[in-house]
Parts: C-alpha cells; sequence; structure tokens
C-alpha cells in the first residue's frame, strides 16, 4: 500500500518504543513516562459522572468548545498569564497537542521553516514534519543551564522562516525561559513577522524562585502568538484529553479549520471535567508541586552519587531532567537505555529522540512516587557500581 513520503520521513517514536519494550519485563522502575503518577483529584471525577448523569455528554459541544468552559478559560488567562482573552479567541481541543498540531498546519506551507530549540518534546517535531515543513532545530546552550540562544535564532532565519515554537518549562529539560530571554525572541519575531506557538503545559511547576511567563500577554505579540495549554499536567488529567488555544480571532479562524476536520470538537465529558478543574479548589497544584520539587530534589541527590556516570543541569521547572551521559557509553542513547531496561530494569527515555542535541542524554521524570526514584537509582548504583 502506497504510504505519503511526509509520514515515511518520520522516524518511529523512541519515546513510544521505550514504552513498548518496558511493558515486556516485570518489575520495572519507570522513569520514562512523563505522566503523572497522581490520579484525577476526585471533584473532577464526580463532575464527570453528574454530568452522564444528567445527560449532557452524549452529543457534540460547539466546536470551539462548550462556552461554560470557555469563560472559566477566560479568567484563569487573566488571573494566571495575564493575558487579556475573549471568548472569540479560545478553542478547546484534544489536549495541547492537537492544538499544536492545529497551529502548526494552520501557519506553515509546505517547505516552510519552523525554529525549533534543540533539544525539544519530540512531538513538536513531528507536527512540523506532518505538514510538510521543515524543522530547523538550534541548540540550546547546555553549559549555561540549556538557556535559549537567541543569537543563534536570528542566525537562523531565512525568507522561508514561518514560526518558532517551543515548550517552557521545557520538555525535556525542565529549563524555565526567564522573562527577559522571551521579550527578546518577541523582538525578533515581530521584525520578522513569526508566529510564535507556545506549549505551556507545566506552567505551573517552577522551582527555585522560577517563574513562568506567556509571551501572549505581551500586547504587541497579539497577532503573533499562538499559545497552548492542556488539564493534562496541571490536574493530573492525562487520559481525559482536553486542553486549551489562544490566539487572535483572526488567527483562531484559520486553525479552526483544521480542527475541525482533525476532531470536531473536545470530548464532551472532558470539557465538564474541565469546567469543575477551574471552578473547584486549586489545592492539588500546591500538593502537585510541592511533591515534583521533592522528587527533583532527590532525584538531584541520587544523581550525584553517580557523577561517574552522569552529568546534569538541575530543572527550574517541569517534571523532568535531562541528565548526560559520560563517555562512550552514551553516544546511543537509545542502546544505552535498551541495556539499561534489559539489564537493571531501568525504563528511562532516549535522548535521541528531542532533537539532534539529544543524543548523549537521556530523559529522566520525576512525577513519581519517592521509592520509584530510590528503586531505580538503587539499581543503577549496583550496575554502574557505585
Amino acid at each position: 500500500m502506497p504510504v505519503a513520503r511526509r509520514v515515511q520521513q518520520i522516524q518511529k517514536s523512541a519515546i513510544h518504543e521505550m514504552t513498548r519494550l518496558s511493558s515486556q519485563y516485570e518489575d520495572v522502575a519507570f522513569l520514562s513516562w512523563a505522566k503523572p503518577t497522581t490520579g484525577t483529584p476526585e471533584h473532577i471525577n464526580e463532575a464527570a459522572i453528574a454530568a452522564i448523569r444528567q445527560g449532557l455528554t452524549g452529543g457534540y459541544s460547539q466546536s470551539e468548545g462548550l462556552s461554560l468552559l470557555r469563560e472559566e478559560i477566560i479568567k484563569k488567562l487573566k488571573r494566571d498569564n495575564d493575558i487579556q482573552a475573549s471568548s472569540r479567541e479560545l478553542l478547546v481541543t484534544i489536549g495541547a497537542i492537537e492544538g499544536l498540531a492545529a497551529a502548526v498546519m494552520a501557519t506553515i506551507d509546505p517547505g516552510d521553516e519552523v525554529i525549533l530549540p534543540s533539544p525539544t518534546y519530540s512531538t513538536h517535531i513531528r507536527q512540523v514534519e506532518l505538514a510538510s515543513g521543515v524543522p530547523v532545530m538550534v541548540p540550546l546552550l547546555e553549559d549555561q543551564g540549556f538557556r535559549l540562544d537567541l543569537q543563534g535564532i536570528k542566525a537562523a532565519i531565512t525568507p522561508r522562516t514561518k514560526a518558532f515554537m517551543y515548550c517552557s518549562p521545557s520538555n525535556p529539560t525542565g529549563t524555565v525561559f526567564p522573562k527577559e530571554a522571551l521579550l527578546e525572541l518577541a523582538e525578533i519575531a515581530l521584525k520578522h513577522d513569526l508566529t510564535v506557538i507556545t506549549d505551556e503545559a507545566y506552567e505551573y511547576f517552577v522551582f527555585d524562585g522560577n517563574q513562568h511567563f506567556s509571551i501572549a500577554s505581551l500586547p504587541e505579540m497579539k497577532k503573533n502568538a499562538v499559545s497552548c495549554f492542556t488539564f493534562t499536567k496541571t490536574y493530573a488529567m492525562t487520559g481525559w484529553r482536553i486542553g486549551y488555544l489562544h490566539a487572535d480571532e483572526e488567527i483562531i479562524t484559520q486553525i479552526k479549520k483544521v480542527h475541525i476536520p482533525l476532531a470536531i470538537c473536545a470530548p464532551v465529558i472532558s470539557q465538564y471535567a474541565a469546567i469543575a478543574a477551574l471552578r473547584g479548589p486549586q489545592d492539588c497544584i500546591n500538593e502537585f508541586q510541592s511533591h515534583y520539587l521533592k522528587t527533583r530534589d532527590l532525584m538531584c541527590e541520587r544523581l550525584d552519587g553517580l557523577a561517574h556516570v552522569f552529568s546534569y543541569v538541575k530543572p527550574a521547572g517541569s517534571y523532568l531532567m535531562f541528565p548526560r551521559v559520560l563517555g562512550e557509553q552514551g553516544n546511543d542513547s537509545f542502546s544505552f537505555c535498551k541495556k539499561l531496561l534489559h539489564e537493571a530494569r531501568v525504563s528511562a527515555t532516549p535522548g535521541v529522540a528531542f532533537g539532534p542535541t539529544g543524543e548523549n542524554h537521556i530523559r529522566l521524570s520525576f512525577c513519581v512516587p519517592e521509592d520509584t526514584v530510590n528503586t531505580a537509582f538503587d539499581r543503577m548504583e549496583k550496575y554502574f557500581g557505585q
């Protein structure tokens, strides 16, 4: 059967391949999954059950999402992101992922270039490729804490450049791009009339006095920013597949043209759950953040005990970190992770999945119980020899 070239050129996901391989073993210490291991808060579950019992979830919603949910999102964006939004500037999506994909497809034509930092979330790269665009990877400055290379971004711009796409806090590095850097990025975007597409999935999980900054809060970026958010990380709603996108009304009109054939609308039951998430108590966010801070510090402490194997940059946000594997054994991160799984029963994600400068690294997740972190590192200390 003929297969589209744009699909053939996409490599198999190393992230999902490691998940598949890990399922073949018993008693695995999982540090590879970027999903919360806590359950969805009970008041959110109860709201979804109530919506089912009231007969509210069996049909479609309007394609842009329930008006009640969009009104709650408006309040949240103003309160937490300093973004002034109207209902017509919002689109409820199937997680952030579908919103990001629709934004990319609405922004670029075949052959257009999208600049991304490297390393970055692998799905962003694939979304550009599926839109027949060209990902242009600009390395982050690892020796400066995975800082944005703004000069490198300027140098990468060509007449074919249409957009810049990033996530902050970052998957996989845990970097929180500071306001000062994003202000300069905004200047670059405005000068060259580029669209900035943001993935702000980990917006609430920042540590050590760092602050999350939404580039769409800048009034001058109104026509040049598409901001994607999700309930997945904030409220431990991975399986609910619900997120939202904010952009200028003119841009939303175009993105919705992609959203409708891809999705029609986000799952209605998940939209009612999302309303409850925004209206209900927010204590769970603080509880999650406190847990992630504790497990981050534990993971850093355990990595210090394996300094002959790994070096690392302490993540300022998210619940992910991206240690460098020292020596020749890190030159093939996929083989390194498969061997670690087979011989030590520890599941990690190969860094090669996250862009060309991801090689020689692995991604570790600390959104897990402390016991999981300790079990994984006990095994690695035995495997590598402390």
